[in-house]
């Protein structure tokens, strides 16, 4: 396997913020493995780890006003679009801090003031809400864009195909980005899909079109933008596919080696490409010290552990918030 990389022409800032934004997101989840077994997060976790280079690249390529749609798999995207960690872990920890009250946990993450409109646990339901963001944007006259993350496994509902001919004939701004781990739980797409390339099939729709097999941070922000400059010159939806591994278990915080279905040799190839590794070693090459780089890793360690601890001393939410959020309630 080779990646797709780029050479863009400063790594500086922007560069640095995308490390620091997969870096974030690789601790959280590995404190969520260490201090999951203690069973004081009363939520199942979809982890990220792996994939975190897709959210982050994609949501990079993003407008502040835009929004964004996830699957259950929602830590990564929540936080590349600046969800707060302290209050992500009081959600994961059932705790009226949290984003949504303590009330949603790991499967429903959101953020609305951060453009982070829902997460769904159910497979391919975030679609169409998209879509109709996308219709509410276009009919508002917004300038805005819906971006909708997804598996692979998303594309075996009819939902999906529905939601992608309803935003082509509609021409809506909506950006479908599939996370491609070319497995629903532990089935391989091979079982599941009775055709040879799903890019292929969209590429006969009325949308553009591009996929990407790579770890690569910088590559996956390049591909998002150049799509969404298309989208907006044109008035049509964009369809991107990017290859990726979740290194451990489906649902939870194991690895699932044992049960036959993948082996350790591909998870050992592509822990190689690991998206942090490679946009480590870019910022080493251009120059950022090491030094400078391990400062900047420990004050986002200390910083999490603080938002743990205030995650597991914060009150839960009463009685009186049970029915708040289920319907719509005047201001």
């Amino acid at each position: 396997m080779k990646d797709a990389t780029v050479n863009p022409p400063s790594l500086g800032t922007r560069s640095l913020e995308l490390y620091k934004t997969l870096y974030t997101i690789r601790r959280a989840e590995e404190l969520i493995i260490q201090y999951y077994p203690e069973n004081d997060m009363k939520t199942p976790m979809h982890m990220s780890m792996g994939q975190e280079a897709i959210p982050v690249g994609v949501c990079a390529a993003l407008r502040d006003g835009d929004q964004v749609f996830a699957s259950y798999r929602s830590h990564a995207t929540f936080l590349a679009k600046g969800g707060a960690t302290d209050r992500f872990f009081a959600e994961l920890y059932g705790r009226q801090t949290g984003t949504v009250n303590g009330k949603a946990g790991s499967m429903h993450l959101a953020d609305p003031a951060k453009g982070h409109m829902c997460s769904s646990a159910v497979v391919a339901t975030g679609i169409p809400v998209a879509v109709g963001a996308a219709f509410a944007h276009k009919r508002r006259g917004t300038g805005r864009l819906a971006c909708v993350f997804f598996g692979d496994g998303a594309a075996d509902e009819g939902a999906f195909w529905e939601s992608l001919n309803t935003a082509c004939v509609m021409r809506l701004p909506v950006l479908f980005v599939c996370e491609d781990n070319g497995l629903a739980v532990q089935t391989p797409a091979h079982v599941r899909q009775g055709y040879a390339s799903l890019t292929d099939i969209i590429s006969r729709f009325k949308c553009h079109v591009a996929a990407q097999d790579t770890t690569d941070v910088e590559a996956i922000r390049q591909t998002a933008e150049g799509a969404i400059i298309r989208m907006r010159a044109s008035g049509q939806p964009a369809f991107l596919s990017f290859t990726c591994y979740r290194y451990l278990e489906h649902v939870g915080v194991r690895e699932d080696f044992h049960l036959g279905y993948r082996s350790r040799d591909d998870y050992e190839a592509w822990r190689q490409r690991d998206c942090l590794t490679l946009q480590r070693a870019r910022l080493v090459d251009a120059g950022h010290g090491e030094e400078a780089l391990r400062s900047l890793e420990q004050d986002i360690d200390e910083r999490l552990q603080q938002d743990v601890a205030r995650a597991k001393v914060a009150p839960p939410p009463g009685p009186e918030e049970l029915f708040k959020g289920v319907f719509h309630e005047k201001p």
